[in-house]
């Protein structure tokens, strides 16, 4: 009987115990708001950093004496974007971010302004809208920023640049991306660089070397620097990894850009519109669409083919949605010129096409841009290099 009455009172005690468990969970208090993010590292990346997108080296900022939470950084900020990390090398990672995607830094001070952190999408991110010279905070203790403007860039140092070739590179160039095989110019004395020859809208930077991204390059001193039939908006230019900033070709034409690499400057010349001579008509059997506008979208192995009117008029008359558009005359192979708008993004819509030209080419990768869903009748004339776009 006595054994009997120890097991019962040892079940009695453990059931009590199991009950005030209960109770406890039931009185567990939540702590609400957010937690200190603690650690002992900090970085910023991004095109608006010192060390740009380089995950494996951003820019790191210091721990304040008086609150290890409490980051600091000090120093030039280029226009472009940031976002911050607590570890490097990983993009998986959870970055600090703001609130609002796109806020900006600029030359106006703020304070104690909450931020986010969270990995993957949306990859939010800080616009810094005035380059200069910053003074950021991070609080990790309450998810709080500042920014202090400290004043304007200090100029680049100047000196001659010594390089045996300079090349151009972008899709405004005749050989567009290619970092492999860019359009070299052609050098007029030690530091003289000149290019003469068809410009298409859109953008363009210049390098010493090919095949090599992470290299310093020529660019003008602020971004989407313009270049037209007036000139180029400002002669200076910087040789610089970052920010990755590049000139702005307005309009199509023949032009003559002059480099000089020992006082940092750039001279434009618009000679010209491109010769119409240039324009042979194009002989094909087919002509073919390509692109998310089109019924059969991206699909090269089977794009949307156009009926054959006349020897050198084909027409497409069907659906089109908002998305891009090129045309081809050969199937299954991306290796090959297309006919392009003169620019990119050149709008059609139930009004029409923005301009009727047309190149054939295969750079830059210039595309239509249809803006409004409907029936249309696309003509494409090969002799004149003319489209016309009508509403059905």
């Amino acid at each position: 009987m006595k054994l009997r009455n120890i097991f019962t009172v040892l079940a009695t005690f453990v059931l009590a115990a199991a009950l005030t468990g209960c109770d406890g969970e039931k009185d567990l208090n939540i702590i609400e708001g957010e937690l200190p993010i603690k650690t002992s590292t900090l970085y910023m990346v991004g095109d608006a950093t010192p060390n740009g997108w380089d995950i494996g080296n951003p820019t790191p900022l210091t721990a304040t004496d008086d609150d290890p939470l409490i980051f600091a950084w000090e120093g030039t900020l280029y226009t472009g974007e940031l976002k911050l990390c607590l570890t490097t090398g990983s993009w998986d990672a959870p970055f600090i971010r703001p609130t609002i995607n796109g806020t900006e830094i600029t030359k106006s001070n703020v304070s104690d302004v909450k931020f986010a952190m969270h990995a993957g999408d949306p990859d939010d991110k800080w616009r810094i809208a005035d380059a200069g010279k910053y003074r950021l905070t991070f609080n990790l203790r309450h998810w709080t920023m500042s920014t202090e403007y400290l004043g304007e860039l200090d100029g680049p140092v100047i000196e001659p640049i010594e390089a045996e070739t300079v090349y151009m590179v972008g899709d405004a160039t005749p050989n567009g991306w290619n970092i492999d095989a860019p359009t070299q110019l052609t050098r007029q004395s030690q530091y003289l660089f000149q290019f003469e020859g068809n410009l298409t809208p859109g953008e363009m930077k210049a390098c010493l070397t090919t095949g090599d991204w992470g290299v310093s390059f020529i660019r003008p001193a602020f971004g989407g620097c313009k270049i037209n039939k007036e000139g180029v908006e400002s002669q200076d230019f910087v040789f610089t990894t970052n920010p990755d900033d590049k000139w702005q070709v307005e309009e199509a034409g023949v032009y003559r850009l002059t480099f000089d690499l020992e006082h940092w400057t750039i001279k434009a010349e618009y000679l010209g519109e491109i010769p119409s001579a240039d324009k042979e008509p194009i002989e094909a059997d087919a002509v073919y669409m390509v692109g998310d506008a089109t019924p059969n979208g991206w699909n090269i192995d089977a794009p949307t083919q156009l009926t054959k009117v006349s020897k050198y008029i084909f027409t497409y008359e069907g659906e089109l949605v908002p998305g891009e558009l090129k045309a081809c005359t050969q199937t299954s192979t991306w290796d090959q010129p297309f006919i392009r708008p003169t620019f990119n993004a050149c709008q059609i819509s139930l009004s029409g096409v923005e301009s009727q030209d047309f190149v054939f080419t295969t750079n830059p990768d210039d595309k239509w841009q249809v803006t409004e869903a409907g029936q249309y009748r696309l003509t494409f004339d090969l002799e004149h290099w003319t489209i016309e776009a009508e509403r059905l």
